[in-house]
């Protein structure tokens, strides 16, 4: 090999031409030797398939107890991070202990319901004894205020007032009577002192003919005896209060022996609970003070009371069941819509004859409350977009408790009364899933968030191939075959998804973790099987349900490859031209990605070395792909120009390029244009390039070398095929070749070619058939590339001194 600089002899490799077991790798499964036939053979694999890495972090977070340890789960879409999470949390085995969680009323304070926690499952049993509690009561206490016993102490007491009062009055009416005063009791209810004449009252005339003497002495008595009456009067006042209060411990009394007999069986099953004992004692002194609402004396007074939505029984004692926990294993809850009510829980209101009210039966769970115990599942985007879902969710994390307060109250927005129920201890893990960029975001600007989510757990894109994760994928492959129902596919199937999954993660050396495009092709392949009638999936239909995938989403492609067959697009894939490369680009929509040539031109004018990109100066050039060019131009420097400067102003630019450029994988091309034009050596246009390089001239490895490959492969068939076509890569490149079938098939009859190289110099030869040529002091090995463009710029220079 002829090289520029003799210290990078022992590190660079000699050209290697690819053959067909370079340019694509084979599945060849172990288990498919042991009889192994397809996917109902294989046993479904329930482990987190290739993510090591996350799945330690998540074993390390759900094994500690203390606070901020919840997951950031980073990785893209598609990569089955819920799906694999979801099938470890299911096995995880917890000595957490679960409970269930419940809101009943406060009858010290109505606008502060308290929580009760039960074990696990017994929440909705005592709802329910509640309920028939309360039931019975709304039946008996009616009765037991309506039957003879009752209605005689009644009667009794108030007889013992009527007899009182008679008593009073009798004895002054006796009085009067011998005054000739009478008392009587007018229409209106009150009581009238007036004198008589005889047993007649005095008339008006009569009155008037007394004597004057005699008037004032019975105004007198009169006025005496109104004294004596406001005083009886008074006292029956006093009378009927005790009456009253005697009235109340008589129905107290009445209601506490009938409320004793329903209550005591609960008491004795819940007195281990304390906090469920206490509210049962509370419910039934609050049973005995409000035992009005029991007897219904007016429906329309006692509608609202036992205005539910279920069933005739007072509010105020029903018990609202927030979480019950039916399942031993702990609550595994995704959140798909985190807004701040799924999340926190809300209380709702409820309308009755046009009024409007709420309690705490109208208190509703929030996705928090339901995994109370266990795990959350989140999407980090979801929750950043909702307003303040992320504050509230850091509140509670942070509070280790449930605060559910109203939205509007939240924010101020509304100033009605409102209830303000009893926090709820939280005990939570929050898995929440995010991509990178979200994750940075976070630690840069939440200083909230290093503390609350102290574990991240990180999923790969893709494995190592090996035989023994072949084993696995092909295991993986029939789990997904199995939980969507699908046909079975053979072995020629799974060994055909194997090569996909490679290609897909673009190395021959690794198969892809995007479970979500395997299960798609899975899905879509099965659909194909189906329609043709058959009952397994073979290779043939993993092939044309990929082909159909691609016929779906490469109009854009089909476009571009038009515009070289009808020659708008000017490309030639024979002969020689000087300072013209085909250079390899790749193009990509929202659901494809596919390659193309692009011719680059360098054309020379006198100047001072300069490498002026096109692109750049239009602004069509990317960052990237600048740097790419300035690397070249101090490569140039150093071979063309380190004795004097370099008398040309090279003019580069990728013909027919009306968008956007960026990356530096046309670098080697560019330097092979440029130097073409310089030392005016023709190109071969049968050859594309395609590789970045360094101020060494070292290749350096780049993406979508397939789709290149392919790309230009597609545009010779369109120009005309002939068999010295071929692609120059980078050697560092060769693992991530798998080339479509027909390409692999045409290297292997040697129709098409791929040349890997390690240096720039070895483009150089293929491209110009010449040697590069090797420094030589001042001058370069005789017949090479750039000797003639030493000999050339030499020339100028001489002209430019004479001048």
């Amino acid at each position: 090999m002829i090289t520029s600089d003799i210290s990078l002899l022992s590190s660079i490799s000699p050209v290697k031409k690819l053959t067909k077991q370079d340019v694509y790798r084979p599945c060849q499964l172990p288990c498919f030797t042991s009889g192994c036939l397809s996917t109902d053979d294989l046993q479904p694999i329930n482990d987190i398939v290739g993510q090591t890495r996350a799945q330690k972090a998540v074993e390390f977070a759900m094994g500690i107890k203390e606070k901020g340890y919840n997951i950031y789960a980073i990785g893209q879409n598609g990569l089955g991070k819920r799906t694999m999470m979801l099938r470890y949390l299911t096995r995880l085995q917890s000595e957490r202990e679960l409970f269930d969680w419940c809101y009943v009323g406060n009858f010290d304070d109505t606008r502060s319901p308290k929580v009760l926690k039960l074990p696990r499952g017994q929440a909705v049993t005592f709802k329910q004894n509640i309920e028939k509690l309360v039931l019975r009561l709304v039946k008996a206490l009616p009765l037991a205020f309506d039957n003879e016993m009752y209605f005689n102490r009644a009667d009794q007491l108030k007889k013992q007032l009527s007899q009182q009062q008679e008593a009073a009055l009798e004895e002054l009416t006796k009085e009067a009577k011998a005054k000739n005063v009478k008392l009587l009791m007018t229409a209106q209810g009150d009581y009238q002192l007036i004198a008589v004449n005889g047993e007649e009252p005095h008339t008006e005339e009569s009155y008037e003919a007394l004597p004057a003497d005699e008037k004032k002495a019975i105004e007198k008595i009169v006025a005496g005896f109104e004294t004596r009456l406001r005083q009886i009067v008074r006292t029956f006042t006093k009378w009927e209060q005790e009456y009253s209060d005697k009235q109340q411990e008589h129905d107290d009394q009445t209601a506490k022996e009938v409320l004793s007999q329903f209550i005591k069986p609960l008491l004795r099953k819940y007195k281990k609970d304390i906090d469920v004992s206490e509210h049962l004692k509370a419910m039934q002194k609050d049973m005995i003070a409000n035992v009005d609402i029991f007897l219904e004396q007016s429906e329309e007074q006692l509608g609202l009371a036992y205005a539910t939505l279920d069933k005739k029984m007072p509010r105020r004692y029903l018990v609202n069941v927030l979480v019950n926990q039916k399942d031993t294993h702990f609550p595994i809850q995704v959140e798909e819509s985190p807004s701040y009510h799924s999340l926190f829980g809300y209380i709702e209101n409820a309308t009755f004859k046009g009024t409007v009210f709420t309690d705490f039966s109208l208190i509703r769970a929030g996705s928090l409350h339901q995994a109370n115990g266990g795990v959350l599942l989140i999407d980090a985007t979801k929750v950043l977009e909702r307003p303040y879902v992320w504050d509230g969710l850091k509140r509670a994390l942070r509070s280790r408790q449930l605060d559910l307060n109203s939205l509007e109250r939240e924010v101020s927005l509304s100033g009605t009364i409102s209830m303000n129920p009893e926090p709820i201890p939280l005990n939570v893990k929050i898995i929440m899933f995010g991509d990178h960029q979200t994750y940075q975001l976070l630690q840069h600007y939440d200083p909230d968030f290093s503390e609350l989510f102290r574990v991240t757990a990180d999923f790969e894109t893709s494995m190592p191939r090996t035989d023994t994760s072949e084993e696995h994928y092909a295991r993986f492959i029939s789990s997904i075959v199995h939980d969507n129902e699908l046909l079975p596919c053979d072995n020629s199937a799974i060994a055909r998804v194997v090569e996909y999954s490679s290609r897909q993660a673009e190395d021959q050396n690794k198969l892809s973790l995007y479970s979500a495009d395997i299960a798609n092709l899975l899905r879509e392949t099965s659909f194909v099987a189906r329609s043709q009638h058959v009952d397994m999936i073979t290779a043939n239909h993993v092939q044309q349900a990929l082909d159909n995938q691609q016929h779906r989403v490469n109009k854009l492609q089909d476009s571009l490859l038009d515009d070289f067959k009808l020659g708008r697009t000017l490309m030639q894939v024979t002969g020689k031209v000087v300072g013209q490369v085909n250079a390899l680009t790749v193009l990509s929509t929202a659901e494809y990605r596919f390659g193309l040539p692009s011719r680059i031109t360098a054309n020379t004018a006198l100047g001072k070395g300069e490498v002026l990109d096109v692109e750049h100066k239009v602004k069509l050039g990317g960052q990237i792909h600048t740097k790419g060019v300035l690397i070249l131009t101090s490569y140039l420097a150093s071979m063309l120009g380190k004795s004097a400067e370099i008398p040309l102003t090279t003019y580069l630019t990728f013909e027919q390029s009306y968008s956007g450029v960026d990356g530096d994988s046309a670098s080697m091309a560019e330097y092979c244009a440029i130097l073409s034009a310089i030392s005016k050596i023709p190109l071969k246009q049968s050859i594309a390039i395609t590789g970045s390089m360094d101020q060494f001239g070292v290749a350096q490895p780049i993406g979508g070398v397939n789709e290149k490959i392919e790309g230009f492969y597609d545009v010779c068939s369109i120009k005309g095929r002939h068999d010295e076509q071929g692609v120059i890569i980078p050697a560092a490149n060769i693992e991530n070749l798998m080339i479509r079938s027909d390409i692999a098939e045409a290297i292997h009859n040697g129709k098409f070619h791929i040349w890997a190289i390690s240096h720039i110099n070895q483009a150089i030869e293929l491209l110009a058939e010449k040697a590069s040529g090797v420094s030589k002091g001042q001058s370069f090995t005789k017949n090479s590339v750039y000797q003639s463009a030493h000999l050339k710029l030499q020339k100028l220079r001489t002209l430019q001194q004479k001048k």
